[in-house]
């Protein structure tokens, strides 16, 4: 098991001067992943290579070397992730040795097949790189699990499908032909192959110090011998089919046969460069996929954090360096990664050291790679390929909730093998459109459904009022929608709507929490507009914002769309919820809409609370009082004040703002006219906890504790019942509050 590593924090070359353990942990960990990434380097350019004929089975062998080389150099110099092993990978072999299968099929000169993959693989390597560059890197990672499942299993079985054929000693047919000509078998390649499967699935249950892979290359390389002591002709490295046979090329011959590919890639024709494209297309999202995917698990189990375009623009790059100079492209890959990591790495020179070693072990091991048997190759293919299967979707099979995303890995991977990659590639995209859609579609965009009488604004209302709107309330509805609304969503959210349109009095659609708004949706609104027009019913909207999260400003969009007319009478919009609801509140209790500036100053005689109580007792409190104006944006008081003061407003209104920290508050109460306000401090003698800020031009009535105190000598009983009056109106206030609360803890 691999323990989580926790990431240093620091740059490579701070953690190597920092301690020699560090640089150690790096060395041998280049160690342990160049074990693993080599020879299945070497399988992976064979694969591609054979497929264009036998004799090519070298050179993909020398491809194989190079990619393990330079893409191990170039990805960990230029990416940035800690950790991370870059190697030639099955999503490369499985869409290259399908390009050259259907290139052979098509009767293209072998040559010709060879410059074509150099360029598929530059090609793919610079969408890679665009792909970085303009931020695709953050959004690979959010393609469904079921997509990126069906792609991983698709091209698992492809790879195991292209390796049958090499492991029962018939290459050049389809595994279904090899598979049912049991009398072409080669029966010494057969069992050098099982014993490679068998020693490779088997080992890991024993020992994790040595790769699988090693083990199983190994234990094909001692049946070959076994074979060879029973026949002499396998002894020969020469026209021994069961061998990869002799590189055939050195250092300078290979620099030789890449200028002279360079040279003939200037003959290869317009049409032919441009038929590459849906193939580099694929090629490139399958690498970018499978590099991320590694890189995402190793954020995970280091608690790391990788930058995802930095590091597509450092595979594109060096996919384009290795294929240039002969080599197989790759990306990072997990099996080579996760080695690495549980033999103690700990930066991203680790890749760059297992770049080296590759190189180091090829000039040093070449003769011996030619020797090693393409059953053997095949064979770890094969594991490797059945390693990429994911079972993790057999899961979804026992809940009616996940069939259809079974079905999606099944449909992707199905598509992968019978029509191919580019168009597992499509239907994957277009699947992962269905699978949203179905998530939004089966999601209410409907986030609360509320009555008036069942939530009110916050302004405070006597008692009487507060009755009445308990009674008539249900005039208005209140719809709080969320997420997106389009064309998937519209026709459910159009008949939870329609049930109300037709009863209400007033509708309000509150908008402050939807994240996009598309045609559809706004033609939706149109007909529910229209709707309410026609029966002299008002609808209303609120938080229309002119900055979505897409860019889009959802007032300017739906004055396009028509649904704000500018003769302003369709519909009636407001900043927030709470003012709307309070001229909801205020056209049920009949109120008149003053403009702040002919708004009457209230007297004392005329507020609920001082009704009942003689002219001349009146005229002494007001005597006791002092009358302050204030401006719009004022501080009538603000959080900390002693709390020794009591308000009463004449005119105006004045809003309490809960502080929230970091300069931020939230509104919470409205007082207007005849409303008290500032009595829960007054009462409990402690500092205030919230600011009072007056919202137009104000006027109060104010009485100090002091004068309270004297008025309480003179007038006990006004005394007494002004204290009562508070106490019942506060009271009122909670139970409003705690039912609301209550309410609200229901959806």
């Amino acid at each position: 098991m691999i323990r989580a590593v926790p990431s240093t924090g620091r740059s490579p070359g701070a953690v190597w001067l920092g301690g020699g353990h560090q640089a150690a942990g790096d060395v041998w960990g280049a160690l342990a992943a160049m074990l693993v990434a080599l020879p299945a380097s070497i399988a992976f350019g064979v694969t591609v290579y054979a497929a264009i004929g036998p004799a090519y089975a070298a050179s993909g062998a020398l491809a194989g070397i190079i990619g393990a080389t330079v893409v191990g150099l170039i990805a960990s110099a230029f990416g940035g992730t800690d950790r991370l092993i870059s190697a030639p990978c099955a999503p490369a072999a499985a869409v290259l040795s399908a390009f050259a299968i259907d290139l052979v099929k098509q009767g293209v000169a072998p040559g010709t097949i060879v410059l074509l993959l150099v360029m598929l693989g530059i090609v793919a390597g610079a969408v890679q790189m665009l792909l970085g560059f303009v931020g695709v890197g953050r959004l690979i990672r959010y393609i469904p699990f079921p997509v990126v499942s069906g792609y991983l299993s698709g091209v698992g079985l492809i790879i195991i499908g292209s390796q049958i054929p090499k492991f029962l000693g018939i290459p050049g047919k389809h595994w279904w032909d090899a598979v049912l000509s049991p009398w072409l078998w080669d029966w010494r390649g057969i069992a050098i192959g099982g014993v490679t499967v068998g020693v490779a699935l088997i080992t890991p249950r024993l020992t994790h110090k040595v790769p699988s892979t090693i083990l199983g290359i190994v234990a094909g390389l001692i049946a070959y011998l076994l074979l060879a002591l029973q026949d002499a002709s396998l002894w020969q490295l020469e026209n021994n089919p069961l061998v990869i046979g002799s590189l055939g090329v050195g250092i300078d011959g290979f620099f030789a046969s890449v200028n002279a590919r360079w040279l003939e890639i200037g003959n290869l024709r317009l049409n032919q460069i441009a038929g590459l494209f849906g193939s580099a297309l694929t090629l490139a999202v399958l690498l970018s996929i499978d590099t991320l995917k590694t890189c995402v698990v190793l954020d995970q189990m280091t608690r790391g954090r990788h930058d995802s375009n930095r590091e597509l623009i450092a595979q594109g790059l060096a996919n384009v360096a290795a294929v240039s100079v002969g080599g197989m492209p790759g990306a990072g890959t997990m099996g080579a990664t996760m080695v690495s990591l549980s033999s103690g790495a700990v930066t991203r020179m680790t890749g760059v050291i297992e770049g080296v070693f590759a190189l180091i072990a090829a000039l040093l091991l070449g003769s011996f790679i030619a020797w090693i048997p393409v059953a053997t190759l095949a064979g770890i293919l094969i594991v490797i390929g059945v390693r990429m299967i994911d079972k993790e979707p057999l899961r979804f099979l026992q809940s009616n909730a996940t069939v259809f995303d079974f079905a999606v890995v099944m449909v992707v991977v199905i598509v992968a093998i019978t029509v191919g990659l580019i168009a597992a590639s499509a239907v994957g995209v277009a699947l992962a459109i269905i699978l949203f859609l179905r998530e939004q579609i089966g999601s209410s965009v409907v986030r609360h459904k509320m009555y008036v009488n069942q939530i009110s604004s916050t302004w405070y209302r006597p008692e009487d009022e507060m009755h009445i709107l308990s009674k008539k309330g249900d005039q208005a509805v209140i719809f709080e929608l969320q997420g997106s609304l389009f064309f998937g969503n519209t026709q459910a959210l159009y008949s939870e709507l329609e049930q109300e349109i037709n009863t209400r009095s007033f509708v309000i659609i509150d908008l402050k929490r939807v994240q996009s708004v598309d045609v559809t949706a706004a033609h939706m609104l149109n007909q529910v507009r229209d709707a309410i027009k026609e029966r002299g019913a008002v609808l209303i909207f609120s938080n229309i914002r002119e900055n979505l999260p897409n860019g889009r400003n959802l007032r300017e969009f739906f004055e396009q769309t028509g649904l704000l007319e500018s003769d302003g009478d369709s519909a009636r919009i407001f900043p927030e919820l709470d003012s709307a609801i309070a001229w909801v509140e205020d056209r049920i209790l009949g109120e008149r809409e003053l403009a702040p500036e002919i708004e009457t100053p209230m007297q004392l005689q005329e507020m609920d609370i001082f009704v009942k109580h003689k002219d001349e007792t009146l005229k002494d409190l007001e005597a006791r009082m002092q009358l302050r104006t204030y401006q719009a944006g004022d501080a009538v008081y603000v959080q900390g004040e002693a709390g020794d003061e009591l308000f009463w407003v004449r005119r105006g209104a004045v809003h309490i703002m809960a502080p929230l920290g970091a300069g931020r508050s939230k509104h919470i109460a409205s007082y207007g006219r005849g409303d008290f306000f500032g009595g829960m401090s007054f009462l409990d003698n402690q500092l205030r906890n919230n600011d009072a800020v007056a919202v137009t031009t104000t006027e109060v009535y104010v009485l100090s504790l002091e004068q309270f105190n004297q008025i309480a000598e003179h007038h006990k009983k006004l005394a007494l019942q002004l204290v009562t009056a508070m106490a019942r109106t506060l009271a009122m206030r909670l139970k409003y509050a705690e039912t609301e609360l209550t309410m609200l803890q229901e959806y």
